[in-house]
């Protein structure tokens, strides 16, 4: 059962991604513009954005810095002015492995920064504009939220002190969005991936069960928006397994964390 209004025809459709410099955001915005939709492309490297654009014709760069508050709040009302948003995405992240005998609090309250807050300063800047939109003529929704959680936001994980966390409280915070919105013509979807080949992945010293391309990843996205689902989550063969994780009593989900500490 679809949990949203299914997403297909992008031609003609804004859409905003936050943090599509590299990686997954990369790779959607890549994606999406190679169905006809008008892409809005944000994040800090100003020079990765104009290389985006310079390869996707009619694409728009916005350079952002998502722990900026104002920030955030001028760019919302800056696209929004020039016309409806169909759908934001939030796909900043940050990323470092942490263990609490080796504990950062700089780093810790970094990941916060990018991964939690900036969500919630775009969640604050986009939701009254997305609510004030009139309804599409076809679909009859106001627009659509995307935020990027991953796997590691299911269950407490080794190295993941200071990533994991901040993941959880985007699966929470989207699962309430949903409760909040939809009934308001706003869609919303999580999506939870498991290992992606990108920047912030390259860095494990780890083997990396299941690992994907950003593109798979963009496909893996652009499928679940389709089907109308909640929560996309890949890739199945791994992340099925992670949920499975969720349902063991402590004395076993220990037993097998630890296993995968020692891997």
């Amino acid at each position: 059962m679809a949990l949203n209004p299914r997403m297909v025809d992008w031609h003609g459709r804004t859409v905003w991604l936050v943090g599509a410099s590299s990686g997954i955001g990369r790779a959607t915005a890549s994606a999406l513009h190679a169905l006809g939709g008008k892409v809005v492309v944000s994040a800090r490297n100003v020079d990765a954005l104009n290389a985006f654009v310079a390869a996707h014709p009619g694409a728009r760069a916005l350079a952002l810095d998502v722990t900026d508050a104002a920030a955030v709040r001028a760019a919302a009302h800056s696209l929004t002015e020039q016309g409806a948003l169909d759908c934001v995405v939030y796909c900043a992240g940050h990323y470092h492995a942490m263990s609490a005998t080796r504990m950062d609090l700089d780093d810790l309250l970094r990941h916060n920064q990018i991964n939690y807050l900036g969500a919630l300063y775009l969640l604050d800047a986009v939701v009254p504009r997305l609510l004030a939109q009139s309804p599409d003529a076809h679909t009859g929704q106001r627009g659509h939220i995307s935020l990027m959680g991953s796997v590691a936001g299911y269950c407490g994980l080794p190295k993941s002190l200071a990533y994991g966390p901040t993941k959880a409280a985007l699966i929470n915070l989207t699962e309430t969005l949903y409760l909040d919105l939809r009934e308001q013509g706003l869609g919303v979807s999580l999506i939870n991936p498991g290992f992606v080949d990108t920047p912030l992945t390259a860095q494990n010293g780890f083997r990396m069960p299941a690992l994907i391309s950003p593109e798979q990843a963009a496909q893996e996205i652009l499928h679940g928006w389709a089907r109308g689902e909640f929560e996309i989550h890949f890739p199945k063969r791994f992340t099925r397994w992670m949920k499975a994780l969720q349902l063991l009593p402590y004395t076993a989900f220990f037993a097998a964390t630890r296993r995968l500490k020692q891997a």
